[in-house]
């Protein structure tokens, strides 16, 4: 995802943004586990302040010059002045993209697994000859929740690759 030697000197902080989302979302799937990015006013808060080093990082590399990463090459002078707007809302767009995603991603998880265990043990006490089922579901489900833990680190990391590489690269 990041294409230059600049951006590689960030390494470390993805290495650790990574397996910190991970362990957040995680740790909430055990028993009275909390889910920390289950709440927007979490994830809001790594995205945002994620997205502000991002444009810093941009204007210290490239000074005023960053501001030309919004003037996309080639484009007709008649539809510069919308295609600006649209690339700075496109780009301010971004942190509110990445808190959202990993929250809602959670909180459906979430409530899907409270959902499955709910059933669960409404069959165990009116139904035991049927037991299997649900515990077959939440088993499922459980392992579900562990997949989307690592996926949705994986695709935050990502897209904090690809925002680090537009802020060291500008085209």
């Amino acid at each position: 995802q990041v294409l230059s030697v600049r951006a590689l000197r960030f390494f470390p902080f993805i290495f650790i943004l990574f397996f910190f989302i991970f362990l957040l979302n995680f740790s909430s799937l055990f028993i009275f586990g909390v889910s920390l990015t289950g709440h927007i006013l979490i994830t809001a808060y790594i995205s945002f302040s994620i997205f502000i080093s991002l444009f810093l990082i941009g204007i210290l590399n490239f000074g005023l010059k960053f501001f030309s990463f919004f003037v996309p090459s080639g484009v007709p002078k008649i539809l510069l002045d919308f295609i600006i707007i649209i690339e700075i809302f496109s780009f301010a767009i971004r942190p509110f993209s990445l808190a959202i995603r990993l929250f809602a991603n959670m909180l459906a998880g979430h409530t899907l697994m409270g959902i499955f265990s709910k059933f669960s043990a409404f069959i165990i006490k009116n139904y035991f000859l049927f037991f299997f089922i649900p515990l077959i579901l939440v088993v499922l489900v459980f392992s579900l929740e562990i997949a989307v833990s690592i996926i949705q680190a994986y695709i935050f990391v990502s897209l904090v690759c690809i925002y680090l590489n537009d802020v060291c690269n500008l085209h």
